[in-house]
């Protein structure tokens, strides 16, 4: 047998070495342009996601109080679609937890099906169904949506005022303003059982017209009907204050009365920030009087105001804070430094007041829920 020369066999490697390389680089798959802006696309559509586009708006309820609980909904709104709903309270503790873990996700995602507050109640969990539906509406009110009310005028608002607790029960006021003027007002909310609802019977129409006769919240209390008289204006101050309607403002004597009147907490005790809320007489056009919702603490309800001028915090007061016994002290001490730090922060990211927990906690929540009203 012949015998291969080794500058041969040298010469027959390389050429099979070099036929292997072109050979796995032809099945080698070409790069695909399209394929590379899918991945690129599909890659950025969760940060898209991620951040509320310019136009969208964040939106929190009114916190609705049901017999189980708090129920308070926070919703976003793009383009006038709701593209997320979430709660912010809900009841809790024992089989409360367990029914709200179940309920609630099925309410936010019908929520953003339906766009709107039309939906149905999730078995076993009527209550926190009915709570979450009128905090969702009164979230989609905030945002001009006029549900179920397409008569209405491009000009016009459908407001709902924060729930004010009273001794019989919760009162909470809706109204729609037109060109500056209150066209409309209703209690969404109003004491019921026994004698209450009978007294709310007589007394919320003559408080509805009376509302829509005076433009504002100065309006006499119905005979008889003192407490929810008193509920319902200050809800529907709270309401006039998401329209930036400065209250107080009509000159003399009789804005203070109607501050007088309308500032009051539930329980009847003044509230020291009255003043403040008078001097919005001299407030710009880019002002924004705020309401945040009523905050329920173990030692009862915190509730914000802020004036917004052009984008920054300019003054804060609590409308609620807990009173009785050492609550009233320690808000005494806590309130003034919480507005403090609200205004310098601009924001609710603030500190909490030692010994002051639960109503820092509070008082942030609400802050949030009126600079959520803000966009």
């Amino acid at each position: 047998m012949k015998k291969s020369h080794p500058i041969r066999r040298t010469l027959l490697a390389t050429a099979a070495t070099v036929s292997g390389i072109v050979l796995l680089l032809s099945l080698k798959p070409a790069s695909d342009p399209a394929g590379s802006v899918q991945a690129g696309a599909a890659g950025g559509a969760p940060s898209a996601q991620g951040g509320v586009a310019a136009g969208a708006q964040t939106l929190t309820g009114t916190a609705v109080q049901t017999d189980y609980g708090p129920v308070q909904v926070r919703i976003t709104v793009d383009g006038g679609k709701i593209t997320q709903a979430d709660a912010v309270q809900k009841p809790s503790g024992g089989r409360s937890t367990q029914i709200s873990n179940d309920a609630v996700p099925k309410l936010n995602q019908a929520a953003v099906a339906a766009g709107n507050a039309d939906i149905d109640a999730v078995s076993g969990a009527t209550y926190t169904s009915d709570g979450y539906k009128k905090s969702l509406q009164s979230a989609l009110d905030q945002a001009g949506s006029a549900q179920g009310s397409g008569g209405q005028g491009a000009g016009a608002q459908t407001l709902t005022g924060t729930t004010v607790q009273t001794d019989y029960g919760p009162v909470q006021v809706r109204i729609t303003v037109d060109g500056g003027k209150i066209t409309q007002a209703d209690a969404v909310q109003k004491p019921s059982g026994g004698r209450s609802t009978q007294i709310s019977g007589t007394a919320i129409p003559k408080l509805n017209q009376a509302a829509v006769a005076a433009g504002s919240a100065d309006i006499d209390a119905v005979s008889g009907a003192t407490y929810t008289s008193d509920g319902y204006k200050q809800s529907l101050q709270s309401a006039l204050d998401q329209a930036g309607k400065a209250q107080g403002s009509g000159g003399g004597g009789s804005g203070g009365g109607a501050e007088a009147g309308g500032s009051q907490d539930a329980d009847g005790s003044q509230d020291a920030g009255g003043g403040a809320a008078d001097s919005g007489a001299g407030k710009s056009t880019g002002t924004q009087v705020l309401t945040g919702s009523a905050v329920k603490t173990d030692y009862g309800p915190v509730q914000v105001r802020i004036t917004v001028t052009d984008g920054r915090i300019t003054n804060a007061e609590a409308l609620q804070q807990p009173s009785g016994g050492r609550s009233t002290q320690i808000s005494g001490t806590a309130i003034p430094k919480l507005n403090q730090n609200a205004v310098a922060a601009g924001s609710a990211d603030i500190d909490a007041v030692s010994g002051a927990t639960y109503t820092s906690e509070g008082y942030k929540k609400s802050v949030q829920s009126a600079l959520d009203q803000a966009g």
